[in-house]
């Protein structure tokens, strides 16, 4: 089954260009089921480029998932316009009396400020209480991540001296783990973020688990015991462009930023980078959709 998504997001036509199953809003409505009701929410700038990077992870699932866009205040955005936000998205206050099977809560640009320094810290922090009685399981990624575990845990992340950029090899740890099936004894992700949490910081908490770690990156993927949270600190969700168009972003912003590593073939950034890690992202998205949300949520939410 499809993702079901209203029927003018631009994701939709992008998607179905792409040859990925999506259903608009009209036919679903014949679809005599009970759907995943899943809310995303885009704390990222460019959220349309969000959006679409996200849909296509949860694309691919036999399961039909009813999709809800949320976001935390009526701000204007520099970079999303305010026509796309009135349509598509729904404030976090409207919604709070509502019950989800999933959430997921993207990073965000705020990898060099303090928790409580952020604007809005205490919404977000409303978020993530919230989720806890209201959410069957969470998906947290990058600084949305590490903020969780702050939140949650007390786990607070150092700030590297420069921005950890590019792709690296990974390992799972545990070859029984549900939301690590299917994945390869090495698998490549994209990581984009200056914050970092120890692995001995992750494992001086009892109800954590660290399920999937770099060499060179750090841990990329923890999960609490009872499933109803997964922290991902890595990017499997990236385009292949992505990681230039922030390096050259920041090349323009005068950032002295590093070539992102492992990256560009021979680390010549005229060149055109590809995409070596979106089977396991899609993999990760759907053994979350199953095993750490359908397999266990119930089928009356209220419930």
């Amino acid at each position: 089954m499809p993702i079901k998504i209203p029927d003018q997001l631009p994701a939709l036509s992008v998607l179905g260009n792409e040859n990925i199953f999506v259903m608009s809003e009209n036919r679903a409505v014949n679809q005599d089921i009970r759907p995943m009701q899943v809310a995303i929410l885009n704390l990222m700038p460019n959220k349309i480029e969000a959006e679409i990077q996200i849909l296509r992870m949860l694309s691919n699932t036999p399961l039909q998932i009813n999709i809800e866009f949320v976001r935390l205040h009526l701000n204007e955005s520099k970079n999303t316009p305010k026509e796309h936000l009135d349509e598509f998205y729904c404030l976090f206050d409207d919604i709070k009396h509502k019950h989800y099977d999933g959430l997921i809560i993207t990073g965000a640009p705020l990898g060099q400020l303090k928790y409580e320094q952020v604007s809005y810290w205490q919404k977000i922090a409303e978020v993530f209480t919230w989720a806890d009685t209201n959410v069957t399981s969470t998906m947290y990624s990058c600084w949305a991540a590490h903020a969780a575990l702050y939140y949650h845990h007390g786990l607070n992340r150092f700030l590297r001296d420069e921005k950890l950029s590019g792709v690296y090899n990974h390992h799972t740890v545990d070859p029984m783990e549900s939301l690590t099936r299917g994945f390869d004894e090495e698998f490549k992700v994209p990581h984009s973020r200056y914050g970092e949490i120890t692995k001995a910081d992750y494992q001086s908490i009892p109800e954590l688990n660290i399920l999937a770690h770099s060499e060179q990156a750090g841990v990329y993927l923890v999960a609490s015991k009872d499933k109803k949270h997964v922290f991902v600190t890595g990017h499997s969700e990236y385009d292949a462009g992505t990681l230039n168009d922030e390096y050259q972003r920041d090349i323009s912003a005068g950032v002295a930023a590093q070539i992102p590593e492992n990256y560009y073939k021979q680390d010549d950034v005229t060149s055109k980078p590809s995409n070596s890690w979106r089977s396991h992202g899609c993999l990760l998205f759907s053994n979350w959709l199953n095993y750490y949300v359908y397999q266990i949520t119930p089928y009356k939410l209220e419930t």
